[in-house]
């Protein structure tokens, strides 16, 4: 059964979220919970390999992921200040943009973009665009 890389981003964004609450969550029992509840997801029984690298990569990159995504906030902002959502959001478009190589950086945030828009809301995705693109723009110098 072949799974979208969208859907991965959506299942990513969902155990990211759970782990932001409780660290110590088992990514393999919360993947079988997503898999049986969400029935608009086809997930295959095996974890897909994209989605165990970006929610290992965000988690491991998290504390550089943060010092980027701060960079890029204004300075009345500052990352206790972002809902938990954006930052997420944030955090998995970041890893993509910088970590994975055969993602391009405008697809990564396309994908954050369609992810807040399921997720959160409209003010939220505008924040998000602004905060990716300037990371791509100084990605890209």
């Amino acid at each position: 059964m072949s799974i979208t890389r969208h859907s991965i981003r959506h299942v990513a964004f969902q155990i990211l979220f759970a782990l932001e609450s409780n660290p110590d969550t088992d990514i393999n029992a919360l993947y079988e919970q997503l898999r049986v509840d969400d029935e608009k997801l086809t997930l295959p029984a095996v974890i897909p390999p994209y989605l165990v690298e970006l929610t290992e990569g965000v988690v491991s990159h998290k504390e550089e992921l943060d010092a980027v995504i701060s960079s890029y906030l204004s300075k009345q902002w500052n990352l206790k200040r972002l809902t938990k959502t954006d930052l997420i959001l944030l955090r998995l478009a970041a890893y993509e943009v910088q970590d994975v190589a055969d993602v391009p950086a405008k697809v990564a945030v396309d994908e954050a973009l369609q992810l807040a828009r399921e997720f959160s809301d409209e003010k939220s995705r505008r924040f998000v665009n602004g905060i990716l693109s300037n990371l791509i723009i100084a990605d890209e110098k």
